[in-house]
């Protein structure tokens, strides 16, 4: 009876130390892998909720949308969230300014010690905490912007990658389209003062080859200002047909408008991405007539919630379903920039599912060089693709129309890269 009760007391004793040590070992999980605990991972990054870009400020809403979707559906394992785990999504405000980016990129590494920082949006504010996160060895991923600098230099940052079409291949669509279509053109630029708009003018030119010399004009504008007649003004005097916006959403009605109030009417007008938003242009309607901007050619990635075409679309009425569930009050489902989130939301969701049962920092960066489908956000075609030489996810692009109040693809998918 003794020898019984004693090995009973022994066996409890082993018992009670391998259950410490098993909590001590997920402690050092937790310590190793900021932001993933149990139950929960913690990611982050930082939108113009304010100021000159506040146009903006849907993305981060229709992120944190479908992340309330995936933390109370089951997935196919039968858990909800990420293998069980809730995405806790934290962003803020930086007003767009890079300095403000970086103040709140240490508060979201060092103070809510997110797992990986995702979205973050602007050229220069990415450039900016760019080198504190790779020294930390911080992912940066899925960065919303299109600087080529995100693919071209993952040797010098290798934890960082971007998400959608850069730039320099946008801009190399717009330069072949003109010199197919309009071969005696002659062109005006006007673009943001800074990487955004010179990666853009890179890749026009690229486009353009031989055909550079039909730019008459490049004028540049910072964010800064406060009016662009002064520029405008100088590329209606050099005789522009083609007016090509490397601009931001809020710049690019401002210049319609401007343009408008010049009487300058180029017979082509070319948008990039960026501000080829049916809320956009319904602005720039709104300050220059149908008109004026009826015919824009831009390019596109995603669907349009807003173009009849999709209308009957299942992935976008269930988008429409979900942002009316999970969004703010009132969102509007055609407003595309709340779609662009669902879309890079669903990209993140498929990372983190992709990065393991005990996801890490390190096996995260490995799932970006793994992407390998097709988002139904995404036009028909557009595939999520990397590899360990390939760091640019969205590669392909289709040019699309302006008219009617709505964008509207045509041709075929053009391969960016």
């Amino acid at each position: 009876m003794r020898r019984r009760v004693w090995l009973l007391a022994v066996l409890a004793s082993i018992a009670t130390v391998v259950s410490l040590q098993s909590a001590s070992a997920m402690t050092r999980l937790d310590a190793a892998t900021p932001g993933v605990t149990k139950g929960e991972i913690v990611i982050g990054g930082t939108f113009p909720l304010s100021g000159v870009a506040s146009l903006y400020a849907p993305i981060p809403r229709g992120m944190d949308a479908y992340f309330k979707y995936i933390n109370n559906r089951k997935g196919k394992d039968g858990k909800r969230g990420v293998g069980g785990r809730q995405i806790v999504w934290k962003y803020y405000d930086d007003a767009y300014n890079p300095a403000n980016t970086v103040q709140l990129h240490n508060k979201l590494v060092l103070e809510d010690k997110v797992f990986a920082i995702v979205g973050t949006l602007g050229t220069e504010d990415n450039q900016a905490v760019r080198p504190f996160l790779n020294q930390r060895k911080v992912p940066q991923i899925l960065v919303s912007t299109g600087a080529s600098y995100w693919g071209l230099q993952y040797k010098q940052f290798p934890w960082t990658i971007g998400w959608q079409p850069d730039y320099i291949a946008e801009g190399r669509a717009y330069g072949q389209w003109i010199a197919k279509n309009h071969p005696s053109a002659k062109i005006a630029v006007f673009l943001q003062n800074d990487d955004y708009g010179k990666d853009y003018l890179r890749g026009v030119k690229i486009g353009l080859g031989a055909k550079k010399s039909l730019i008459v004009s490049e004028q540049t504008y910072e964010l800064s200002d406060t009016s662009y007649a002064s520029q405008l003004s100088r590329q209606k005097a050099a005789g522009a047909d083609t007016w090509v916006l490397l601009t931001t959403p809020t710049p690019t009605v401002r210049a319609i408008a401007t343009a408008k109030a010049l009487n300058w009417k180029p017979s082509t007008i070319v948008i990039n991405s960026v501000s080829a938003i049916d809320t956009v242009m319904a602005a720039a309607v709104a300050r220059a007539g149908a008109d004026f901007v009826n015919g824009a050619i831009s390019t596109a990635y995603l669907k349009n919630p807003a173009n009849p075409k999709y209308a009957n679309d299942a992935t976008v009425k269930q988008y429409r379903a979900l942002l009316k569930q999970y969004g703010p009050d009132g969102a509007d489902s055609n407003n595309t920039f709340f779609y662009y989130g669902f879309a890079k939301a669903y990209d993140t969701v498929k990372l983190l599912q992709l990065a393991g049962k005990n996801p890490t920092r390190a096996s995260l960066m490995r799932a970006t060089q793994q992407m390998n489908w097709f988002n139904p956000y995404a036009i028909k075609g557009v595939k999520s693709k990397t590899g360990k030489a390939d760091r640019f996810p969205l590669s392909q692009i289709k040019l699309i129309r302006f008219g009617n109040g709505t964008w509207t693809e045509f041709g075929s998918l053009i391969k960016g890269r």
